[in-house]
């Protein structure tokens, strides 16, 4: 009995201590910087100009701290590189959090009403740095 007793506690401890860095962990991820990377593929006949300065707004967005605009550069196609998109977008945070308040941002909310009519194809890619 006694040896079960210490058991449940030795297990008991050794949970709870690695449940701290897991807590830790998700806590620090949270408030890691993130790029926020949207590419577009236009609808035909769409002006990828006037694209451009609608997206430029999206990096007046409250949390954005850091963004850049822009077309597919005119470098050697080779087979990793995609230069199918006309628009990529890249923002700069300075936590997850940021980001998820940019999701609901006003300015971010008109940008989509204004211009999802314009996109055939979106596509993002999230990373923390």
């Amino acid at each position: 009995m006694k040896t079960r007793r210490k058991f449940i506690q030795t297990l008991a401890v050794a949970s709870a201590a690695t449940a701290l860095p897991i807590e830790l962990m998700a806590e620090q991820s949270k408030k890691q910087k993130m790029i926020h990377q949207v590419f577009f593929w236009l609808k035909p006949g769409e002006d990828v100009k006037d694209f451009l300065k609608e997206a430029s707004f999206l990096g007046k967005c409250k949390t954005v701290a850091k963004s850049y605009m822009g077309v597919p550069a005119p470098t050697e196609a080779r087979d990793v590189v995609d230069h199918s998109y006309q628009v990529a977008c890249t923002l700069f945070f300075d936590s997850i959090e940021d980001q998820n308040i940019y999701q609901t941002d006003p300015d971010h909310l008109k940008f989509i009403e204004r211009n999802s009519n314009k996109w055939a194809s979106v596509k993002v890619y999230d990373f923390i740095v």
